[in-house]
């Protein structure tokens, strides 16, 4: 019997939301990994993991990325937020 195929582990939705509203509004201001990092005081390899899905971050760090985009935590976790999108634009 072959071996079973080793599938990549599935991370929560949750992951995925935040790391896509992380690239589209870095890519809506023309920010690199890096100025997110430095405008939210952490290291540009953590910025990459969490937009990779790699880190399951904490609360302190998933509001200090919020702040730096000028929005509260929870709205980093939300899909297709309207307060995202309205924030994300008027910067």
């Amino acid at each position: 019997m072959p071996p079973a195929a080793k599938s990549k582990p599935r991370h929560a939705p949750v992951r995925e939301l935040l790391a896509l509203n992380l690239i589209r509004l870095r890519g809506a201001r023309d920010w690199s990994q890096e100025d997110l990092a430095l405008e939210c005081g952490l290291h540009r390899t953590f910025v990459a993991h969490v937009e990779r899905q790699a880190r399951n971050i904490s609360l302190d760090n998933l509001d200090k990325l919020a702040k730096a985009f000028g929005l509260q935590a929870y709205e980093l976790l939300m899909p297709g937020s309207q307060e995202v999108q309205a924030k994300n634009v008027s910067q």
